[in-house]
């Protein structure tokens, strides 16, 4: 019997949650609606769940898993430079592309607190609760961990976007882990989804 089960495995059991919970998330968020705007279901999966799980079951600090302002001069800088070096790239990369267009014809209404509710969740999802989750147990190859599910939950979205995901994804996280917090990358975000939408609609 020894032989056939091998060694025993020992795990880290929030790695194991965290892991397990966050996945089931994403295809409970891809198959299913739990109220009438996916925002609020987003709000709901990959903010008001992780938290509860963090406090109620965990026992943990939510400010342990990014939620926090953390470095807020390092944070504020991080923005700026990335609104700075992303507008134009959006801009030139979106204005004229005809699946950037079809695809987010119909976001523009609500921005950008659309956008706001839309990621405000995803990122502490991705750059706080996965992140700070396995930074603890893999040290900085939780930067590109995290990023693995946050570029498979682009598909569907337009090819130019979603290759860069994987990329974008550990930037984001690195800014999170540099400044203990996944409100930055958030901010970063937010403004990267918002000037999408309105270059992609003609408005910029």
């Amino acid at each position: 019997m020894k032989y056939l089960l091998g060694e025993k495995l020992v795990f880290d059991g929030k790695v194991v949650a965290v892991t397990i919970v966050s996945t089931l998330l994403l295809m409970i968020d891809h198959y299913y609606t739990i109220t009438a705007y996916k925002y609020w279901d987003r709000v709901i999966l990959y903010l008001l769940i992780p938290l509860l799980w963090t406090i109620l079951l965990f026992r943990d600090d939510p400010r342990d898993y990014g939620f926090t302002f953390g470095d807020w001069k390092l944070g504020l800088a991080y923005t700026g430079l990335g609104v700075f070096l992303m507008a134009p790239v959006i801009y030139f990369l979106g204005s004229g592309n005809e699946t950037m267009q079809s695809y987010y014809a119909g976001y523009l209404p609500g921005l950008p607190w659309t956008t706001f509710l839309d990621l405000i969740g995803w990122e502490f999802f991705f750059r706080g609760w996965i992140l700070f989750a396995y930074l603890r147990r893999f040290g900085h190859d939780a930067l590109w961990l995290q990023a693995v599910p946050f570029a498979m939950a682009h598909i569907g979205k337009p090819d130019i976007e979603t290759l860069s995901t994987i990329f974008g994804g550990f930037v984001f996280g690195w800014v999170a882990y540099r400044t203990r917090s996944f409100f930055w990358p958030f901010v970063i975000h937010w403004f990267i989804a918002t000037f999408v939408i309105l270059v992609a609609a003609g408005m910029i």
